[in-house]
């Protein structure tokens, strides 16, 4: 078999998810139309490792309509949809993935994707790429290129790349314009309060919520969090960062002051320990504590089972620990991504820019990955305009152009007051 799913009757439900995807995401339709009539990625095997939800769904059709064989396993235990994964695998895609998996399950998901030696790797997190590298090095001379969708792998990847152990070129797709200043900001700040309503039912409005991290993710859920009438509070590491979330009206504080008044936190930094014993031990009866960063590592979850003293499920994705004071803490999704574990991600119509940035980024390492040096690459600024273009334009919006005289007069540095 070329797939392991939890259960392939889930298909047709699933496939009506990725029909409604395909209605919200006008930019990845239009580049699927252009490139499956020039099928630009014939011949070229791709494996990827990210979210199996309705969008990465039309990701990966697309790729497959583009000519590609694509191979799949998701990038996180909890954020398969297991009715799109069966979807994916009714409709031959080669998958490996379902919700709930344990450690080892999950890296043998990855390994089955690799029995193809794909020639190009998509990855969030970059657990495929680690995988090639600290376990399959032979695999890479085949490789020539990938991409890396989120802030924490391309951090990882850019110290691989820096140091010189990086084994073939990665395209940083979530540093591009259109994925980190909508994806991130507008997509994580809805689905995380999305995760966080569909876990707890609770009213926002006059809560504290305390936000770990003031990045774009941080500020998406600041945002939303807001809008939702929060009391908002961040607690940050660079003093820019604070310092903007200062004037924009949020209280500042390290997590040591925050612990006591929050009644939400949520960690948004890539980071392990930000909330650790101590501040368990300082919360307030009734405290939520979620996670929106890639990793579960951001909430260290065995010094809160160590000071407990009993844990019970009490509503999906929802665990209540009772400390020996009587205090309740409930922690959501298991310190997972809350967004994806608890709810279904990020909605449609963002990740309609980022998946068409990941589409256009294969295609341009398929030509172009031979020739790149082994580092992390920025994608090109004119491919960012191209998708923000296409995206106004299927939303009804036009914009203005510059005349000739106006780019003139941009490029002459001789023109003074």
């Amino acid at each position: 078999m070329t797939y392991k799913v939890a259960d392939l009757n889930l298909s047709e439900q699933g496939r009506l998810k990725i029909h409604w995807a395909e209605s919200r995401m006008p930019v990845m339709m239009t580049l699927k139309e252009k490139y499956s009539k020039t099928q630009p990625l014939k011949g070229y095997r791709i494996a990827g490792c990210l979210h199996v939800t309705k969008e990465t769904a039309v990701l990966v059709e697309t790729l497959r309509a583009a000519g590609a064989d694509v191979s799949w396993s998701g990038c996180n235990p909890l954020s398969t949809q297991d009715d799109v994964a069966a979807a994916l695998a009714a409709n031959g895609t080669s998958i490996y993935a379902w919700h709930g998996m344990n450690t080892e399950e999950f890296y043998w998901c990855i390994d089955k994707t690799l029995e193809t030696n794909p020639n190009l790797t998509l990855d969030d997190g970059a657990d495929l790429i680690f995988t090639i590298h600290n376990k399959h090095p032979e695999k890479a001379e085949s490789v020539i290129g990938g991409t890396e969708e989120t802030t924490t792998g391309v951090h990882r990847l850019r110290a691989m790349g820096n140091a010189g152990k990086l084994l073939y070129p990665v395209f940083a797709v979530n540093d591009a314009e259109t994925k980190w200043d909508f994806d991130n900001v507008y997509g994580t700040g809805q689905s995380t309060l999305d995760g966080i309503l569909r876990a707890t039912s609770v009213l926002i409005a006059g809560k504290t919520v305390v936000i770990a991290g003031y990045g774009h993710c941080g500020k998406g859920v600041a945002m939303r969090a807001k809008g939702l009438g929060a009391n908002v509070i961040v607690t940050e590491v660079k003093p820019t960062a604070a310092l903007k979330a200062t004037l924009e009206g949020i209280r500042v504080m390290t997590m040591d002051e925050a612990a006591p008044l929050g009644d939400i936190f949520v960690t948004a930094t890539g980071v392990k320990d930000i909330i650790v014993k101590r501040h368990f031990e300082a919360m307030k009866d009734g405290a939520i504590v979620c996670n929106t960063g890639h990793y579960d590592c951001e909430i260290n979850i065995p010094e809160l089972e160590e000071i407990a003293k009993s844990k019970s499920e009490i509503r999906m994705n929802n665990e209540e620990y009772v400390m020996n004071d009587g205090r309740r803490i409930f922690l959501l999704a298991k310190g997972r991504l809350v967004n994806l574990a608890a709810a279904e991600g990020h909605p449609s119509e963002v990740m309609d820019m980022s998946f068409a940035n990941q589409f256009l980024a294969m295609i341009r390492l398929a030509k172009e990955g031979k020739d790149l040096e082994r580092i992390v690459h920025l994608l090109p600024v004119e491919q960012d305009q191209k998708i923000a273009k296409i995206k106004l334009e299927t939303m009804g919006f036009s914009i203005d152009k510059l005349t000739d005289e106006q780019i003139a007069y941009i490029n002459d540095y001789a023109q003074g007051t």
